[in-house]
């Protein structure tokens, strides 16, 4: 039936919740680091840019106000994206920040053969790293949304669904359905 929210098995249901849970800390906690931390900048991982968009991005490092407000977005955003996907409420619209977000990570320090870069990374990386994969993540979030069975959206699925019964019950009863 078009509109209609997926319903998943036990296991299924567990696994994406799970995953939105797992993504939705990760992001909360790197935005609530850098909202606590009062030396956070994102200067330097900007300034260390390499790649097709790097000029982009180290404008961005030294132009001072520029620098403010990306640096408000990120910790906000972050912060917002993970509250967001833990408490299940705009989930749908968090991933597709959080895509938007994580993009721009990856554009700023690709994974690329012959890009060397002075901050250290965790580990080896060839084109696809953490960020690449926490997109990835995000992606499937998008695409098998579980909000409206475990989340705060619950409450809005259920009113809605209660209304349009409501609605098709009087319909019904005044002979007005189609």
């Amino acid at each position: 039936m078009p509109g209609r929210l997926p319903e998943y098995r036990g296991f299924q249901l567990t696994g994406l919740v799970a995953l939105r849970m797992l993504v939705g800390w990760h992001f909360l906690y790197e935005g609530v680091a850098k909202l606590t931390n009062p030396r956070w900048t994102s200067s330097g991982y900007l300034l260390e840019s390499k790649g097709w968009f790097s000029g982009f991005f180290t404008d961005l490092a030294n132009n001072p106000g520029a620098l403010a407000l990306v640096d408000n977005l990120n910790q906000w955003g972050l912060a917002a994206i993970g509250l967001a996907l833990l408490l299940g409420i705009f989930s749908r619209t968090a991933s597709v920040a959080g895509i938007v977000l994580l993009a721009l990570y990856y554009l700023a320090a690709p994974p690329f053969p012959g890009l060397d870069y002075a901050i250290p990374t965790e580990g080896s990386y060839l084109f696809v790293n953490k960020v690449l994969v926490e997109t990835g993540a995000l992606l499937v979030i998008l695409g098998f949304p579980t909000s409206h069975q475990i989340g705060l959206e619950r409450i809005f699925y259920l009113k809605k669904q209660v209304e349009h019964t409501d609605t098709a019950a009087t319909e019904l009863a005044t002979g007005e359905a189609s």
